[in-house]
């Protein structure tokens, strides 16, 4: 395994909560590992990803609220959203949290559907990503707009927040108009503001927006940070930093409101218009580095999500965490447990249950962790490609060495299953599904080469896996468990293909002895169907490219890194 994971595949892990209810209330939601919440993942717009998170519950009769948050930079989508700690995982997934300050949100709010979804530009950086453009602040205006149309009824209200770069979201949103658009009712910058100026009239349209609506609402969280220091050195320059952006902000709005102070544990809060702009600076007397500490410890999210009066209460802005029940679980497999059913024992549970039925028991078991202990062990493959400037890049990475299953080392089945289970599973596993160049190149570096065993009759039950399982292993006796083996199954695939029609899997491969596949990648099949040749065979969502860790996600879509992993150019559906 590669030592710098961003995202890993930990032995110990705890199990994710139980499967969700198979109709998604949102089109184009699937089912998340965790919580029973639906989420939502796409490119939407040139650089930018999106991942959204909709409650377990969504009442259509309800008010929808939709809290844009754009990642700081240097965080990814996920690390943003955040998991629990584990040994060999980046610090930054445990500082920010906002999938579990929305999670305890959502438990004090019941008057409206609360859903999330975090932006994320290519590179990691707002402020570079809006340089590249002229048209930067109109390309914000569109993507907000398009993750809005993810909520049927085009009446959802939204939120804007945004933790250090991601204000540069937050002022492209602002400054791609005249006035900011009537739908938005809070915005909330978490150490964000540094780009505030009265140049670009920033302080006339936030007033102007404030002033048009009682519901609207503005929090600004801040900290002196004017003498900080990291490594010996003062980290903010003469006019920087979010203090003195909070400061101008200040200057400004006070030329038309009048502001009330009030000052507790080392916070000063500025307010006016009846509470709904609210300016909160911690003092940092020890000067320390509060910038993530404001977000996540101190549950500054929640803080700039709610009103002070809020019933009701969640937990006091400062701390300590009041969302710690609310955290997932870091990604990994978790052991298999003592007590868990040999596959051929599970397999007999199966025979008279319904297909969706049949598919969450499978997915219970493998998200409890009973599958063999030789998947994971994943197996490193080997590519290179050029880039457009003949360059060449080498990527490494890592596959299960067989297609999932359930049981014990000595006793499995390989499992079919839908591309939404399987992608809930690949989520909570730390993986990632892979396309049909990474099936091509696992088949050719396979150690293992075994030919396809076609079946012709009641391909969709249960009883026939199982017995495509026993011939697969009657070809494969005499070979070493955990080796690469490949040829036995037809893959589920990530693919460029999937935005051509709605509810679709794609699928391709069995390979036969000749390497060429007996099935080309089709989408003929609805999303809900599964045989017994389809397989699902997960990667780590991490890829060493040149010697350096990328997620996949990343290097799927660069359009210089692409060719590593996709025939199809850049893919823009990385997951379903």
């Amino acid at each position: 395994m590669l030592n710098l994971l961003p995202i890993v595949l930990a032995l110990g892990a705890s199990a994710p909560t139980a499967p969700a209810p198979n109709t998604p209330p949102l089109p184009g939601f699937r089912a998340s590992a965790w919580f029973g919440e639906w989420v939502r993942e796409e490119w939407v717009a040139e650089g930018v990803r999106a991942l959204a998170n909709a409650p377990p519950r969504f009442d259509p009769k309800k008010p929808t609220r939709l809290v844009i948050y754009a990642t700081p930079n240097g965080n990814s989508i996920e690390q943003t959203l955040g998991c629990a700690r584990a040994e060999a995982l980046d610090w930054h997934f445990d500082i920010q949290h906002v999938a579990a300050q929305v999670r305890a949100l959502r438990a004090v709010v019941s008057d409206e559907n609360v859903v999330l979804v975090c932006v994320e530009a290519d590179g990691l950086s707002w402020p570079a990503w809006k340089r590249k453009y002229r048209d930067g602040p109109a390309r914000v205006l569109k993507v907000v707009e398009a993750l809005r149309g993810w909520v049927p009824g085009g009446a959802a209200r939204v939120t804007l927040a945004g933790h250090s770069g991601g204000g540069s979201f937050l002022f492209g949103l602002i400054d791609s108009a005249d006035a900011i658009p009537e739908w938005i009712d809070r915005i909330v910058f978490l150490d964000a503001n540094y780009s505030y100026t009265d140049a670009d009239k920033h302080g006339d349209k936030l007033l102007a927006w404030l002033t048009g609506a009682r519901s609207r609402r503005l929090v600004v969280i801040a900290y002196d940070d004017r003498n900080i220091e990291l490594d010996g050195k003062k980290v903010i320059g003469l006019d920087g930093g979010t203090f003195r952006a909070t400061g101008r902000m200040r200057t400004r709005f006070a030329t038309d409101v009048t502001f009330a102070e009030t000052t507790a544990d080392d916070v000063t809060a500025r307010t006016a218009l009846d509470g709904r702009l609210a300016l909160l600076v911690h003092a940092n007397p020890k000067n320390k580095i509060l910038h993530t500490a404001l977000v996540g410890e101190m549950n500054g999210l929640l803080r700039g999500l709610t009103d002070p009066d809020a019933k009701p209460a969640w937990g006091t802005f400062g701390g300590p965490r009041a969302y710690t029940k609310w955290g997932q679980p870091a990604h990994g497999i978790p052991k298999r447990p003592p007590n868990a059913p040999g596959g051929a024992a599970f397999f007999k549970t199966l025979d008279q249950l319904t297909p969706a039925a049949r598919e969450d028991a499978i997915a219970e078991e493998v998200l409890r962790g009973n599958i063999p202990d030789f998947l994971r062990t994943f197996q490193n493959v080997t590519v290179k490609a050029k880039d457009a400037s003949g360059k060449e890049h080498t990527a490494v990475f890592e596959v299960m060495p067989d297609y999932l299953a359930v049981g014990s080392d000595t006793d499995f089945v390989r499992v079919p299953l839908t591309p939404q289970t399987a992608a809930r599973i690949a989520d909570a596993f730390g993986c990632a599904l892979p396309t049909r160049k990474v099936v091509d190149e696992v088949y050719r570096a396979s150690t293992v080469k075994l030919d396809p065993k076609p079946m012709t009759e009641d391909r969709e039950s249960s009883a026939t896996f199982a017995r495509h399982n026993a011939l697969i292993e009657e070809q494969r006796a005499g070979q070493k468990l955990g080796a690469l083996v490949a040829g036995t199954k037809k893959d589920v695939v990530v693919s460029n293909r999937l935005a051509e029609k709605s509810n679709r899997v794609a699928i391709y491969g069995w390979h036969k002895a000749d390497g060429k596949p007996i099935q080309p990648l089709t989408i003929v099949h609805g999303e809900k169907y599964v045989d017994y040749s389809h397989g699902v065979r997960l990667m780590s969502r991490t890829v060493a490219v040149d010697g350096k860790p990328r997620d996949v996600r990343h290097v799927l879509y660069s359009a210089g890194l692409n060719g590593l992993l996709s025939d199809e150019g850049p893919v823009l559906r990385p997951a379903y």
